[in-house]
């Protein structure tokens, strides 16, 4: 089903788009390929934060609420990178590095194609988008499952250039003010540290011993306010976990009240990000999303692994052919 939602500065309209399954209600929007609501239809929880139209969107925009972001996901050291020799310079958006390609996905209309079980948007990235090199196709397919969705990318270039797509999901899955009291799983024994501009390091460390360590369930609130220089940085958790393995495999689970959800893809890890920043924005249902109100699991690859050489794999998609990565949130009822 679409309909009406919202009119941008320039006349254009946006459309949200709705699609069912016996358990889950799917609600997205062609404004930033947005996920606006997933709503478990046997609580009636809707488990994303979100906007009721597109000018909450607008008006909200860098806290990146449900957006899709591109090309590259995360910071990129001084907004440069290196690719065959050449070096290449983006905006500078977050304490002098580039953060989540200022922008260049998420701002942007989509094409939407709606089909009974899913919708794929498309988008052409044109050469020098944010400052990348060579036009980029992209499509983003958001498909039902019997108890979640999975939420795909698929990019073609034209010349070598650099892909990191992610889906920056906040979820809340008691529909509450506070997320901190969430039970949180991570398949993950190493983390990134980050400089105390947010930029992640080129170093894996031990979450052993540290409020880094969810390899076994632990409220989330737990240790976020412990004396620790890396929470520090961020206000809170704002850093890259590595998760061991290759291809779809689970990545965290989380636990609310009455719902689990399991976060699975084949990204080289994730990015655990505790809205530290949220201020206050005006939600749906008359919600105001309060710093720590959510939580977002971005599968990722390591931020800034473009400018690390000992990071073996680089979100680098060349020229002619397709970069393919997939997510998927699945829920369980407790």
């Amino acid at each position: 089903m679409k309909q009406d939602f919202g009119t941008l500065p320039d006349g254009r309209k946006a459309s949200l788009y709705t699609i069912e399954n016996e358990n889950v209600i799917l609600k997205v929007s062609d404004y930033g390929a947005a996920l606006v609501s997933l709503i478990d239809k046997k609580t009636g929880l809707d488990v994303h934060q979100g906007y009721d139209g597109v000018q909450g969107y607008l008006d909200y925009c860098p806290a990146h609420i449900g957006v899709c972001i591109g090309r590259t996901a995360n910071r990129i050291g001084k907004g440069t990178f290196i690719l065959n020799g050449e070096t290449y310079h983006l905006v500078c958006n977050n304490n002098g590095n580039s953060l989540h390609s200022n922008d260049c996905f998420n701002t942007k209309i989509w094409a939407a194609l709606e089909s009974e079980n899913e919708i794929v948007f498309r988008y052409t990235s044109p050469d020098g988008d944010a400052g990348f090199p060579g036009v980029l196709y992209v499509k983003v397919t958001y498909h039902l499952l019997p108890h979640g969705i999975s939420i795909s990318c698929d990019g073609t270039a034209d010349k070598d250039t650099l892909l990191a797509f992610t889906q920056h999901s906040y979820f809340n899955l008691d529909q509450s003010n506070d997320a901190l009291h969430h039970q949180l799983q991570i398949n993950a024994s190493q983390y990134a540290p980050t400089d105390a501009d947010g930029l992640t390091l080129d170093q894996l460390d031990d979450v052993a011993g540290t409020p880094f360590d969810f390899r076994h369930f632990k409220e989330v609130g737990k240790e976020i306010h412990a004396d620790n220089e890396q929470l520090r940085f961020g206000n809170g958790y704002d850093h890259y976990f590595a998760i061991p393995g290759k291809g779809m495999r689970d990545m965290c689970t989380a636990k609310g009240e009455k719902l689990l959800l399991t976060m699975r893809s084949d990204y080289p890890g994730m990015h655990l990000y505790t809205s530290n920043f949220l201020n206050g924005e005006k939600g749906k249902y008359g919600m105001k999303y309060a710093a720590r109100s959510a939580l977002c699991f971005e599968a990722e690859y390591m931020p800034n692994a473009i400018n690390y050489e000992d990071v073996e794999e680089k979100p680098i998609v060349h020229a002619g052919e397709t970069m393919h990565h997939e997510i998927e949130y699945i829920f369980k009822s407790l």
